[in-house]
């Protein structure tokens, strides 16, 4: 049987208590941060009044673990609505050693109407990222997954079996986080309010 040893760095960290308590303590203060975007995320939707009542019905859920890419991650789902094919999400999503990011998801009813605002707002998304990947549950932003949105032409756009819509902020700006993301909310809200959902809130 083969002996596992530590390479001298490894042997450095498995004896440091204070590394993973270091991580401990940014984990928590992860969730306090996406607690207060969530207040305030709630308080724009109700200013708005863009999303389905029963949408908004479902409340918020802030998770975490230790390998997405082998990397811990925390996220944030409001709103959060998957029901068959329908999905009417927007993730805040914090990843360890790369970035926080906001994604919004929509697949379903209202999709063909989503292409068409996205189509009709491209030059006002610069900096934002549309998913080119098979599924909707990668969040990283390699060219497998995410592209900037003006690189897709319309005829690819309207090929898209699900809208997710995406932008990020490296985690070096960690003080401009906050700020990041209400205004990137904000942009989710302002493409969904050319959605219309005045008198069909039932509805998706």
């Amino acid at each position: 049987m083969a002996k596992v040893t530590l390479s001298t760095a490894e042997m450095n960290l498995v004896t440091q208590q204070d590394l993973i308590l270091t991580k401990n303590s940014i984990i928590k203060k992860v969730y306090e941060l996406f607690g207060n975007i969530n207040t305030l995320y709630q308080v724009e939707f109700e200013k708005a009044n863009a999303i389905p009542k029963k949408v908004l019905a479902v409340s918020a859920k802030i998770s975490k673990g230790e390998n997405y890419r082998e990397l811990p991650w925390v996220m944030l789902d409001y709103p959060r609505y998957f029901k068959d094919e329908n999905v009417f999400a927007i993730r805040t999503f914090f990843w360890w050693g790369n970035s926080i990011s906001i994604h919004f998801l929509l697949q379903g009813e209202n999709l063909v109407k989503m292409k068409n605002i996205i189509k009709e707002n491209k030059n006002n998304l610069q900096n934002w990222f549309l998913c080119c990947h098979q599924t909707l549950w990668q969040h990283h932003f390699e060219e497998d997954n995410y592209l900037p949105v003006q690189l897709f032409s319309n005829e690819q756009i309207d090929e898209l079996k699900f809208i997710k819509l995406a932008k990020k902020i490296p985690l070096q700006k960690w003080d401009d986080v906050e700020i990041f993301l209400e205004d990137s909310f904000k942009t989710i809200i302002e493409l969904l309010n050319q959605i219309n959902y005045q008198g069909d809130v039932t509805t998706l």
